[in-house]
């Protein structure tokens, strides 16, 4: 590997996910070539002495302030001089040669912007893992799924996804991206705080003409859930909310009200199923991302005018033209092979 590759760790109060996963990434990405660095993102437990005392051979770079996900990495990496960077969760295992195949994958074709590899779970390794799986699509309506996992429907791996394949997005949980796309596309969102930052930005890479593409070559376990756990409010919140703003932002004129309208009933009858539940707290996130995708209009409306130059271009590659709520829930389509594109 002649390319520089800078692994970067966005780190908050995790002492003992580093200890714990740390490990694998130090003894399977040892190169002339690599870096790895945690950007700490203000913590208050024992990660810095940790880090200097346990990982001396770790760069770190303290960012003084929790920014969250989206500016947190953006405020590291402008900091890191690299060919490519490889955004990895803290709570992620790799393996063996992980770094090789999206590399070489990114050095043949130069229009290859982004690589997620294959991400399975941690704690039930014969399985994908909820975020990324075998790699990020998106229906008509904007509701992401992946290959290997529908809304909470996990697949077993039985080698079914062992292709190399384009896809829609790629995960932030293990993401390799060339730096100076991610910068050209001006990195993440930082209003997103965090989730879906990075189908955002594979949206407006695929927008400029460059390919997000899934390998099965590399392999990472992820344990997930381990900022917020996926029935949290808040998380669910940020969704609904960082999903109308990704749909405002990159959607085409001429498709952008009509699926807006069309997404906003969907997410009405998502409340009432919450309400079913009696899911109190899980409604008001609904409703307080509703009442701020809102009161962000104005801001929004700026972002679309910067990303409608590259917005009206049709993407087939990773997109269900149909909808996966209609194929998961009344045809009762559990499985991504069974669904119809």
């Amino acid at each position: 590997m002649s390319q520089k590759v800078a692994i970067v760790i966005l780190n908050w109060d995790g002492t003992n996910l580093l200890r714990q996963f740390l490990p694998s990434v130090i003894q399977f990405s040892k190169g002339d070539f690599t870096e790895i660095i945690v950007a700490d993102n203000g913590s208050t437990d024992e990660s810095h002495s940790v880090l200097k005392t346990e990982f001396p051979e770790v760069k770190v770079l303290d960012l003084k302030q929790n920014f969250g996900f989206a500016r947190g990495y953006n405020e590291a990496l402008k900091q890191i001089e690299a060919d490519y960077f490889v955004i990895l969760n803290s709570d992620v295992e790799v393996t063996s040669g992980w770094l090789n195949a999206p590399i070489r994958l990114m050095e043949a074709d130069k229009k290859i912007a982004a690589v997620q590899p294959k991400i399975l779970s941690y704690n039930q390794k014969t399985h994908f893992e909820y975020a990324g799986a075998a790699g990020g699509f998106i229906d008509k309506f904007g509701y992401p799924f992946c290959r290997g996992r529908i809304f909470d429907e996990v697949e077993a791996d039985n080698g079914q996804y062992d292709d190399v394949v384009d896809i829609f997005w790629a995960t932030g949980a293990c993401m390799f991206v060339r730096s100076d796309l991610f910068r050209e596309a001006g990195g993440f969102d930082v209003d997103f705080w965090a989730h879906m930052e990075e189908i955002d930005l594979c949206w407006r890479l695929k927008n400029r003409g460059f390919r997000v593409v899934y390998t099965p070559e590399s392999t990472v376990f992820h344990l997930g859930g381990g900022s917020l756990s996926y029935d949290n409010p808040k998380k669910l919140y940020l969704n609904f909310r960082n999903n109308l703003w990704l749909l405002y932002k990159n959607l085409p004129s001429n498709q952008l009200f009509y699926i807006l309208f069309i997404r906003m009933m969907l997410d009405g009858v998502a409340a009432l199923k919450l309400l079913t539940e009696f899911n109190f707290n899980g409604i008001r996130s609904v409703l307080k991302a509703h009442y701020h995708f809102y009161l962000s209009l104005p801001e929004l409306r700026l972002k679309r005018r910067q990303t409608e130059p590259f917005s009206n271009i049709e993407i087939s590659s990773g997109r269900l033209t149909k909808s996966i709520v209609f194929q998961f829930y009344v045809r009762k389509k559990k499985r991504f092979s069974e669904i119809q594109f």
